[in-house]
């Protein structure tokens, strides 16, 4: 059973930052590229960052670039999302999800496996 647990989401103020985690459990990691999406109130999901099957090669979508980094650990199956200078309009539920493509993608249909979604709430 493929999970996929999301973890350090909270309340911050504008222009803290805040670092979320996922752990995979029930595929191969090293064979998998990881996706972060959110979800503001109201609106559609959108692509934040992504990292292909080995590192390096990430993505971001153009309004976080700068401010937020995306790192995996293969030995302890995990990605991560560094969230620095974080603004009000970013409040959402944070995704990561899993895929099977080698190359970070920012389609979300490209995407198998999917996280419960972590809080992030930035306070002006």
């Amino acid at each position: 059973q493929v999970q996929l647990v999301e973890s350090g989401g909270g309340l911050v103020q504008a222009g803290g930052s805040l670092r979320l985690s996922c752990v995979v459990s029930g595929r191969t990691f090293s064979r998998t590229s990881m996706g972060w999406f959110r979800q503001a109130p109201g609106k559609e999901r959108e692509f934040v960052a992504a990292v292909g099957w080995s590192g390096g090669r990430e993505i971001f979508t153009d309004s976080v670039k700068g401010r937020f980094t995306i790192s995996r650990d293969n030995g302890k199956n995990t990605v991560y999302l560094q969230m620095n200078r974080l603004q009000p309009e970013e409040k959402a539920i944070y995704y990561c999800a899993a895929s099977w493509v080698r190359i970070a993608s920012p389609d979300s249909t490209q995407y198998d496996d999917w996280g419960q979604g972590a809080q992030v709430t930035v306070s002006s």
